[in-house]
């Protein structure tokens, strides 16, 4: 069992940054996969970026060179460093880790708002 709980999230102007923190706990080893989705009002749970453990990253269009994912393998967590923010990155956030068994475990969420 995995256990996930993000931090970070608040609220900031357009242009602003912001820092994200999953804390991971349990079964880390189980671990294969780490990353942050968002699900905005009235859409879709979509992929915001991922890291494997091999540190293999990957993100989505709408987020590259403005959002970097990265990993403190010392605190078994994954951070998101968000960038340049604007009202459309407004939205729940959720850690997400996968692992070796291809279970999917989620954070609770956390609200991340950006408006002026």
């Amino acid at each position: 069992q995995v256990q996930l709980v993000e931090s970070g999230g608040g609220l900031v102007q357009p242009g602003g940054s912001l820092r994200l923190s999953c804390a991971a706990s349990g079964s880390i080893s189980s671990i294969i996969r780490m990353g942050w989705y968002r699900q905005g009002l009235g859409k879709q749970r979509e992929l915001v970026a991922t890291i494997q453990n091999s540190g293999t990253t990957n993100y989505a269009d709408s987020v590259k060179g403005r959002f970097t994912i990265s990993r403190d393998t010392a605190k078994n967590a994954v951070n998101l460093q968000m960038n340049s923010l604007n009202p459309e990155d407004t939205a729940v956030y959720y850690c997400h880790a996968l692992s070796s068994t291809y279970f999917n475990y989620w954070g609770q969420g956390t609200q991340v708002t950006v408006s002026s």
